[in-house]
């Protein structure tokens, strides 16, 4: 089971980037997927979540109406497109997916066993 995040870079303040995490191994077709993150100096956060069929997605309050986050047809890859970018949007951002079944979207980290390695998003004003 392997997630590799990647996409992440420097922009600045309402700028866009879209962030990419691919399933080498096809193992979460079946189970939802989620991206978290981690500001500088700060415990990781939930972003916003998918289900395994692509629908129903999930965000945290910060990010609502500015971020998207989608899968591909084929389950293989899961996006996470960022718009409107601001300063506190700077974090180390990980991708996760949750068990095989588990196909509900959820915001809990401790529900999703599966992580990728991060990538790092910095805005900048």
């Amino acid at each position: 089971v392997q997630l590799q995040a990647s996409g992440g870079g420097l922009v600045q303040t309402g700028g866009s980037l879209r962030l990419s995490c691919a399933d080498s191994g096809r193992a979460f077709s079946g189970a939802a997927m989620g991206w978290f993150r981690q500001p500088p100096g700060k415990e990781r956060e939930f972003v916003a979540s998918i289900s395994a069929s692509g629908s129903r997605p999930t965000y945290a309050d910060s990010v609502k109406g500015r971020f998207t986050v989608s899968r591909n047809s084929g389950k293989t890859t899961m996006y996470l497109q960022m718009n409107d970018l601001k300063l506190e949007d700077t974090a180390v951002y990980f991708c996760a997916g949750r068990r095989h079944g588990r196909t509900v979207a959820t915001t809990n980290p401790d529900e999703y066993p599966y992580w990728g390695q991060g990538t790092q998003v910095t805005v900048s004003s």
